[in-house]
C-alpha cells in the first residue's frame, strides 16, 4: 500500500508541476510511508521528489523507531542525521535541480522559514492541494478502519447511562467517557465535549464544573484515533429527567434536519447542498439563525480534513468520501442539542458508520 501511495503522490505532483514534495510529521506523513513520527524540533522529513527514489530523513536517535516502522514499506530510504548536521541543508543538497517544491501544509513556520533560505532558489508552495485529492477518496480499506472506529464510538454512547446523572459535574462524566474511548477500542482520546444545560448552547463548550440538573439538555461529542491512525466521532443530545415541551418540538425538528441531509448524500451531488438540506429543515422550525456552523467535516487520519460539508463548497461528491452530518441548534443563555454521524458515500448512496439511535434520549 505505501509504494502505491508514493507513486499516486508522484504521479500527482508530476501533474502539478512540482518537482519533490516535503512531508514532516503529521497524517500526510503517516498516509504515505505509514510512520507516525513525533513533532519534535529536530527535523523528520519525507523528501519525495516527482521523478526519484524516495527518502525519510530522520534524527539518529529516531532511526530504530522509523526502521520499525517501515519495516515492510517499499521504495523508501532510510537516512539518518547526527545530532550536530544541519538537516535543512541535507534535504536542500538532496534537491540540487529543484525549481518548484510543495511543503506539507502543517509543516511548523520555523522549519518552513528555514527550507526557504536554504532553497532560495525553488518557488515553494503548499502541497495540501495535491495530497489532499488522495486522502480525499477512502479505500475499502480505509473505509473498514473507519467503520471500526464508529463502531468503537458507538460502544461508549451506548454506555452514557452510566455516567450522566443529576449532580455530576460535566468533567467528571467527561473522565469517565475518556476511560471509556480507551476501554472500548481506541488508542488515543481526542475530546469529549459534556456541554449540559446552558452551556450545551456553545458548540464547542469545553467541560466544567457545572453541576448536571433534571431537565438539562446534555450534548456529548466525542472522539478517538484508534490502532490503525483512523478517527471516530459521534455527537447525541441526552436529556437527564424529563425533557422541556419546547426542547422536545426542538429537538423533533433537528432529527429530521439530520436524517433529510443524510439521505440526500449520494455520489454527483456537491457538498454545500448536503449543507443547504440540512439548513433548510431548521430554518424551516424558527430556528436557522441557531444553526451557527456548517453542517460537516471529511475525517480520515484526522478528525478534520476535507471534505467540508458548508455553503460554497461545490465538490461533487464521489465514492469513498468520508464526513460528518451535524446539524445543531444553540440558543444563547438556554439551550442547545446536535445529532452526528459519520458517513461514507457508496457507489449509489450513503452508508452511516454511526449506528446508535437518534431519538432524544431521555435518562431518568
Amino acid at each position: 500500500m505505501t509504494a502505491e501511495r508514493l507513486a499516486r503522490a508522484q504521479a500527482a505532483a508530476q501533474q502539478a508541476g512540482f518537482d519533490a514534495l516535503l512531508i514532516t510529521p503529521g497524517a500526510d506523513l503517516r498516509y504515505l510511508t505509514g510512520y507516525q513520527a513525533l513533532p519534535l524540533e529536530r527535523l523528520t522529513c519525507l523528501v519525495l521528489p516527482a521523478t526519484d527514489d524516495s527518502r525519510l530523513l530522520v534524527p539518529e536517535l529516531e532511526r530504530p523507531a522509523a526502521e520499525a516502522s517501515l519495516a515492510r514499506a517499499h521504495g523508501i530510504e532510510i537516512v539518518g542525521w547526527p545530532e550536530t548536521a544541519d538537516p535543512i541543508a541535507l534535504v536542500a543538497d538532496m534537491l540540487p535541480k529543484a525549481g518548484r517544491v510543495a511543503l506539507d501544509d502543517h509543516m511548523w513556520a520555523e522549519k518552513v522559514l528555514r527550507f526557504r533560505a536554504a532553497m532560495p532558489d525553488a518557488e515553494q508552495l503548499l502541497a495540501g492541494p495535491v495530497l489532499r485529492e488522495l486522502r480525499m477518496r477512502k479505500s475499502p480499506k480505509e473505509v473498514a478502519a473507519l467503520r471500526e472506529a464508529g463502531v468503537a464510538i458507538d460502544r461508549v454512547h451506548a454506555r452514557m447511562g452510566e455516567w450522566l446523572a443529576t449532580g455530576r459535574t460535566e468533567r467528571e462524566v467527561r473522565r469517565d467517557i475518556g476511560n471509556a474511548i480507551v476501554d472500548e477500542g481506541h488508542v488515543r482520546v481526542d475530546f469529549v465535549i459534556v456541554a449540559s444545560g446552558p452551556n450545551a448552547a456553545s458548540p464547542h463548550h469545553e467541560a466544567a464544573g457545572r453541576a448536571i440538573e433534571s431537565g438539562d439538555p446534555v450534548v456529548v461529542d466525542i472522539g478517538g484515533t484508534t490502532e490503525a491512525g483512523y478517527c471516530s466521532d459521534e455527537a447525541r443530545t441526552y436529556v437527564v429527567g424529563e425533557p422541556a415541551d419546547e426542547f422536545t418540538v426542538h429537538y423533533g425538528a433537528l432529527r429530521q434536519a439530520q436524517d433529510a441531509a443524510v439521505q440526500h448524500v449520494r455520489p454527483g451531488v456537491t457538498a454545500e447542498s448536503v449543507d443547504a438540506v440540512a439548513r433548510e429543515g431548521l430554518t424551516a422550525a424558527g430556528l436557522g439563525e441557531y444553526f451557527v456552523h456548517r453542517t460537516g467535516h471529511g475525517i480520515g487520519l484526522e478528525t478534520h480534513e476535507e471534505p467540508y460539508i458548508v455553503a460554497g463548497n461545490d465538490r461533487v461528491l464521489e465514492p469513498g468520501m468520508t464526513f460528518s452530518v451535524e446539524p445543531g441548534f444553540y440558543l444563547p443563555g438556554r439551550y442547545g442539542a446536535r445529532i452526528e454521524d459519520i458517513v461514507v458515500v457508496s457507489e449509489d448512496g450513503v452508508e452511516r458508520l454511526n449506528v446508535r439511535p437518534r431519538e432524544l434520549a431521555i435518562l431518568r
